[in-house]
């Protein structure tokens, strides 16, 4: 046999033996449902590429679930849980296991990478809370059966300047006027007691919670704090504790009406064209 027809069957050899191993390789395990939908949803996979989702559509694990702009969406889990996604939200699922007959494998360990959701506890949470975490970038957040909503504020530039003058202005007329000396604004005497003072449209940034229902507890490398039903929470960093604030600070969440628990499941806010079609993009 000439060399040239060995090269050739050797790389027919070796491109079979490449399919047969993708063809056995596992199958991302599948742990939840897109219930509704307002509009766009992204989901990146683990392996690079992204795949637009729409009702119905399967999420598994290791996926990062993207929501643009004036986007919605509800995710029910394999335990009943749900998670709803705000719009210009970013949300991996890092591990999902549940099955009902072995609460000894129970896991599952959720990212907010940006924006914000509400969460709604499933059977995990209710029988093993210890084994349920939400991480954050200001704080990590366990669950003790519960119903919570959180919004996570980045430190963009934008931000930060607006709330240092918001520091500088409250801080300016607390001492007399324009021409007194300007000292650091405490959080005494922020407008919210416990955190600073939110920029003009917008929260200053950080971690804001809101707990409708159960207890949750925030931990950071400050500390650790817990909240419960009808309370409000706020940390503006991964370095300082979490802190109870008295009222609302500006927490803002109005899903669609058919985003109701008790709404016909599959049933979009978004028109049936735009949720109908799973689209892969590599």
């Amino acid at each position: 046999m000439s060399q040239s027809r060995k090269c050739t069957a050797i790389k027919a050899v070796l491109a079979l033996a490449l399919l047969c191993c993708a063809a056995l390789a596992p199958a991302a395990q599948v742990v939840g449902t897109v219930m509704h939908l307002s509009g766009p949803l992204l989901a990146k996979k683990a392996d690079g590429t992204a795949k637009v989702l729409a009702v119905k559509s399967e999420v598994e694990q290791g996926d990062t679930l993207v929501t643009e702009k004036n986007s919605y969406a509800l995710i029910k889990f394999i335990d009943n849980s749900e998670i709803t996604l705000r719009p210009g939200s970013a949300l991996t699922v890092e591990q999902f296991a549940f099955d009902a007959g072995k609460a000894d494998a129970d896991g599952a360990s959720l990212a907010l990478i940006k924006g914000g959701l509400r969460a709604l506890t499933g059977l995990l949470g209710k029988r093993n809370k210890e084994r349920f975490s939400m991480k954050t970038p200001a704080a990590t957040i366990g669950i003790r059966g519960t119903t919570f909503i959180v919004e996570y504020v980045p430190e963009t530039a934008a931000a930060l300047a607006a709330s240092r003058l918001a520091y500088a202005l409250a801080s300016t007329a607390a001492l007399g006027g324009a021409g007194a000396a300007i000292a650091p604004l405490t959080l005494a005497q922020a407008p919210v007691p416990g955190m600073p003072p939110a920029p003009k449209g917008g929260l200053a940034p950080g971690l804001y919670v809101h707990v409708i229902d159960g207890l949750i507890t925030l931990s950071n490398g400050g500390g650790a704090q817990s909240f419960s039903a009808g309370q409000f929470g706020y940390t503006p960093s991964f370095v300082q504790p979490p802190v109870v604030v008295p009222r609302n600070p500006g927490i803002q969440f109005a899903p669609p009406p058919a985003f109701s628990s008790n709404a016909p499941a599959g049933r979009a806010a978004a028109s049936p064209k735009a949720n109908t079609v799973d689209c892969e993009v590599r």
